[in-house]
């Protein structure tokens, strides 16, 4: 079904080298309140496309100078007009013809002679397509300016909003810290005490709030880094002492004296332990304790935060981490959450999660000992592999020139010049194509060369 159109907004031209037929087109079209430009050949229609940015050109085929099919294909190479539709008229209607034509960029055919109805119904439809384009566009902007406004506004969150309160909860520790109950007395210090636990519950949310938002339009990316999570989970600990200290928390770390290294965002890292220990000590009861741990495992960093707290039955446990219900509980003094804590944690912990590719998709351990792959993560070190086809659907690999696993792939694996073998997930099925040499060399698309 054609939209509706004012068809006097928009502008088509004809081309035909014969006089009759241009004339009787400008009758037809005029007739339904279309702009009308003409020419006599293909070398006119190049101008007047250029000067005057037809909506859409009726373009005979066979002319004297330049064919339809060369104006076409002029037109499809030069981004200026690349995307004003064509409808070619044109005596010729065998199959390599209409063939040609699509292939030089014609969208629809009309047979000489035309029909008038026929006629009136294809312009139609090609410039009803054309204003569903520009509603598009103009939707499309519209967004986009949506979009800028929306980030302007993460930016007066982040500066304009946290800033002060970051500002306002230092003064608040400090007068706690410093004037204590006797001083001011039991009622002042409660309140005191309130306001401090808002405050740090309004920047929290302001800090989640920023960093989830920016998460899901994807402006935050992962910076890799090596860090000492020893140092993390003891300075992020720390951090949180005084507020678990107005409840009569005490944060017990239990973490290594070495050094645990690891490669991810620290940033992330700490947001997520940040959260983790914040939910820890607000549905926590008062005099309790809570365990912020830190082992190795298998090559593995764990981290763990352990509390007595309240709980969360086996029907609320399932709506945790659902993005539809930012689902929260109050606190054991009624503290109250936004439901994007775990989530962010979730979100940061994927995106510094273990991927197929440095979960040993390759079984490098089976490697020879001279060989210099051996043990080494895909991750860490950009490497080389073979590859070799038993079948459409069958292929061994080799790393650095020994067997290192096969797999059978869900689609026909084809051979290429050069092969990027996506290793995201178990679950995605392999994708092949060529890649930019950049792209190829940076380790963090989790990209591997196949030759």
């Amino acid at each position: 079904m054609n939209m509706e159109i004012n068809p006097s907004e928009y502008k088509v031209l004809i081309v035909d080298d014969v006089i009759s037929n241009v004339l009787l087109l400008k009758v037809l079209l005029t007739n339904e309140k279309f702009k009308i430009v003409t020419a006599g050949n293909g070398t006119q229609a190049l101008e007047q496309v250029k000067k005057e940015n037809p909506d859409l050109v009726l373009l005979d085929v066979m002319m004297p100078d330049i064919s339809g099919f060369e104006v076409a294909q002029q037109m499809k190479a030069d981004p200026e007009m690349a995307e004003i539709p064509i409808i070619f008229l044109t005596a010729l209607n065998s199959t390599a013809d209409i063939v040609k034509g699509f292939q030089v960029g014609g969208n629809d055919f009309i047979s000489k002679p035309f029909n008038k109805e026929e006629l009136i119904i294809r312009v139609t439809h090609q410039i009803s397509l054309v204003a569903a384009k520009r509603i598009i566009v103009a939707q499309t902007e519209e967004l986009r300016k949506t979009i800028m406004g929306r980030d302007k506004l993460y930016s007066v969150i982040a500066h304009d909003l946290r800033s002060p309160m970051g500002s306002i909860k230092m003064v608040l520790n400090m007068l706690i810290l410093n004037l204590p109950s006797d001083t001011i007395g039991d009622e002042m210090y409660e309140l005191l005490t309130m306001a401090n636990q808002t405050t740090e519950d309004v920047f929290s949310l302001l800090d989640n709030l920023l960093k989830w938002t920016k998460s899901q339009i994807g402006k935050l990316k992962v910076v890799y880094q090596d860090i000492n999570m020893v140092e993390v989970v003891e300075g992020v600990s720390e951090i949180f002492t005084m507020v678990a200290s107005l409840k009569n928390i005490k944060i017990v770390q239990d973490v290594p004296v070495e050094n645990v290294a690891v490669r991810a965002d620290i940033d992330m890292i700490k947001t997520v332990i940040r959260n983790l220990i914040s939910n820890a000590i607000k549905f926590s009861n008062e005099g309790s304790e809570v365990v912020v741990s830190l082992t190795e495992e298998d090559g593995m960093a764990i981290v763990s935060v352990k509390d007595s707290g309240c709980g969360i039955d086996d029907e609320n446990q399932k709506k945790l981490l659902h993005t539809d219900t930012h689902f929260s509980t109050f606190g054991t003094n009624n503290e109250e959450g936004s439901g994007l804590g775990l989530l962010l944690c979730q979100d940061f912990v994927v995106k510094n999660g273990v991927t197929e590719r440095n979960n040993g998709n390759f079984d490098n351990r089976k490697l020879s000992d001279g060989n210099p792959a051996k043990g080494v993560k895909w991750n860490e070190k950009f490497q080389r592999i073979g590859v070799w086809w038993k079948d459409a659907n069958n292929i061994q690999f080799y790393l650095n020139g020994e067997p290192t696993g096969n797999v059978v792939s869900k689609q026909d694996f084809t051979l290429e010049l050069n092969i990027i073998w996506d290793l995201w997930t178990a679950d995605e099925t392999w994708t092949g194509g060529l890649c930019e040499k950049n792209d190829l060399l940076d380790d963090s698309i989790n990209t591997m060369y196949v030759d």
